[in-house]
């Protein structure tokens, strides 16, 4: 069955936005990132190696805010920290 003129307008506009959201999808500095994003699939295989598990919990969130100040100055994020406060507090 023929397309409609209209249906062939619509299709090609759509192709069009598509490829105009791909094509500027590196702009402004997006694509210039040292090191490339890993998907999460990969992402789960390095923590993985590393003997890494997610754990979950719900916490305070005062006890968070004050968390996430101290992640930004800990060399290794906020997991890096947790890793030593929790530590620490199972040794006391």
């Amino acid at each position: 069955m023929a397309m409609k003129k209209t249906d062939l307008e619509k299709n090609k506009a759509l192709k069009l936005n598509n490829a105009m959201k791909l094509s500027t999808a590196d702009r402004f500095g997006k694509g210039a990132t040292a090191e490339p994003k890993l998907d999460r699939r990969e992402q789960r295989k390095l923590d993985q190696a590393q003997g890494l598990v997610a754990f979950a919990c719900k916490l305070n969130g005062d006890l968070v805010a004050e968390l996430k100040e101290r992640a930004l100055t800990h060399p290794e994020g906020m997991s890096g920290l947790l890793n030593e406060v929790i530590k620490r507090g199972l040794a006391s």
